[in-house]
């Protein structure tokens, strides 16, 4: 490997970390629900808030991230992204209300959207042209590895707050152990913002402050002197080109000639959020104790979601030029489907029930006189369950202690969730979510191609908003089957659309595409 390449990966290593803190910062809540509910005595739509309230700024974040970046550079952007992440981890981790906590969340949700355009731009624009796609998709396994650490690093602060060593209680692991989760982000938000002082400025960056010398210097650190002088002319062409082309506005996307690639987009952009990735993302814990596995249990298998995660996506990338953009969604699609319906049969089989030694073993918090009034009562949904212990406990301590209670009651084949749930992550990671990106990138024209992909994925950043909003609401009024069901009722749409509607994008030019979904006639 030469210093040129070393060079290249060293810098673009250090801007994907952006992609690292944005997986990791979205994520790391699915471990702190389950304490920050009954300790801020939370509603459900409160809960949802907690979660979701990261992606509602991070829309912001991606608004103006873009003209940002254009004015004051790409580097200088994620800096604030990488301070802003680290004010986030700190306030979030110290708030004493729920009020305090969702308004850390939500800076932290600015610092998401800002990374999540402007680290891929800076690499694209540092990138060798052979090399850029892969180089891209670094950021997107980041943002993977992020979410998979997250869950890995809430399951080791618990184990540190049940151990007995000094240290552990002397940080306090089992008393704060939801603060700890939040906090422990700061550790790489602040070695983000230290890296990013070695990234040189993106050379297209320069050359628009018309710092050709500066550029030309970036470009000979990853590149010959043959080809930096091209790639440098290249981009002072399209700069000049730029600025002699009238800017596109926003209305120009709802022309009849836009009307396939923009139902399309916006079709696909939908569907890859109303499966509910999110909210097995954000809440993998909640929903494998809803299967009566122990809290232990259900976090070491939220671990194995993000390990399927990185590792699908993973396949996503060496095979997606291989196979294809549509059968990728296809199949990946029809397994989203089948793994949903699994879930939807798993928790519809499932009864919960209480014996004398589950009702013995439950925490001394809770009345065990008053509770066995349910002694070898057999419910045979969770919302009659839950109802149940709502009218026995009262509805404050049933809140309290609905997750123990649960996990003491629940009866089911918790590996046919388990084995559910890893195959709707695996299904979506080497389809719709990263495939989704790609077709993006290929279906708008060259000339709206910025402006519709923003749109598009505002879009899609409002429904994983509102997935994530409603997942506990819904969980408490629909149940876990019905839930489910839902999600999979969506994912069969989404398929009968993707294969009759979405178009094959391999191999073909951008040119070509053009000319086969833009319908011109139509002016």
């Amino acid at each position: 490997m030469s210093e040129k390449q070393i060079y290249t990966i060293r810098i673009v290593a250090i801007v994907a970390l952006g992609g690292f803190l944005l997986g990791f910062d979205a994520s790391v809540i699915s471990g702190v629900v389950k304490f920050i509910e009954p300790e801020f005595n939370l509603t459900k739509m409160q809960l949802g808030w907690t979660v979701s309230s990261i992606t509602l700024t991070a829309a912001l974040g991606m608004i103006f991230a873009g003209p940002m970046s254009d004015k004051y550079g790409r580097c200088k952007l994620l800096k604030h992204a990488a301070i802003l992440f680290t004010i986030s981890a700190v306030g979030s981790a110290l708030a004493t209300t729920f009020y305090w906590l969702i308004i850390f969340r939500m800076i932290g949700g600015l610092a998401v959207g800002t990374t999540l355009i402007v680290a891929p731009i800076y690499i694209a624009e540092v990138a060798p042209p052979d090399k850029r796609g892969r180089l891209v998709s670094f950021n997107q396994l980041n943002i993977v590895i992020g979410i998979s650490l997250a869950f890995f690093t809430n399951y080791l602060i618990l184990q540190w707050g049940d151990s007995n060593a000094y240290w552990t209680r002397l940080l306090g692991f089992e008393k704060w152990n939801w603060r700890w989760m939040l906090g422990i982000e700061v550790i790489p938000a602040i070695l983000y913002y230290l890296g990013l002082h070695i990234v040189p400025r993106s050379p297209r960056w320069l050359m628009t402050k018309k710092k050709k010398e500066e550029a030309l210097n970036v470009m000979r650190k990853v590149a010959t002197e043959e080809d930096a002088q091209s790639q440098i002319s290249e981009v002072e062409r399209s700069i000049l080109e730029s600025k002699s082309k009238k800017k596109l506005r926003l209305g120009y996307l709802f022309k009849k000639t836009m009307r396939k690639v923009i139902v399309i987009g916006l079709v696909v952009g939908v569907f890859q959020q109303i499966v509910g990735i999110n909210a097995v993302l954000y809440y993998a814990p909640m929903i494998f104790e809803q299967t009566g596995i122990g809290t232990d249990a259900a976090f070491v298998q939220a671990i194995l979601v993000g390990v399927t995660n990185i590792v699908f996506t993973v396949v996503a990338i060496l095979t997606i030029d291989k196979f294809g953009r549509k059968p990728l969604l296809i199949m990946g699609m029809a397994g989203i489907a089948l793994c949903l319906f699994i879930l939807t049969y798993g928790f519809s089989s499932a009864t919960y029930s209480l014996d004398a030694d589950a009702i013995v073993n439950l925490p001394e918090g809770i009345d065990k006189e008053q509770i066995f009034v349910l002694k070898d009562q057999v419910f045979n949904d969770d919302l009659a369950f839950k109802s149940a212990l709502v009218n026995t406990l009262g509805k404050k301590t049933a809140k309290a202690n609905e997750a123990v209670i649960v996990i003491a009651g629940a009866k089911m084949n918790t590996l046919f969730v388990l084995i559910g749930i890893l195959g709707f992550v695996g299904a979506f990671a080497v389809s719709i979510g990263p495939v989704m990106w790609v077709l993006f990138s290929e279906l708008f024209p060259n000339k709206i191609r910025g402006v519709a992909i923003s749109f598009v994925g505002l879009i899609n950043l409002a429904v994983a908003f509102l997935v994530q909003l409603l997942f506990p609401w819904e969980l408490s009024k629909l149940g876990n089957s019905n839930t489910f069901l839902i999600y999979g009722v969506f994912a069969v749409i989404g398929l009968i659309f993707i294969w009759f509607k979405v178009p094959e994008t391999k191999g073909k030019s951008l040119e070509e595409l053009e000319k086969l979904l833009i319908n011109k006639r139509s002016t």
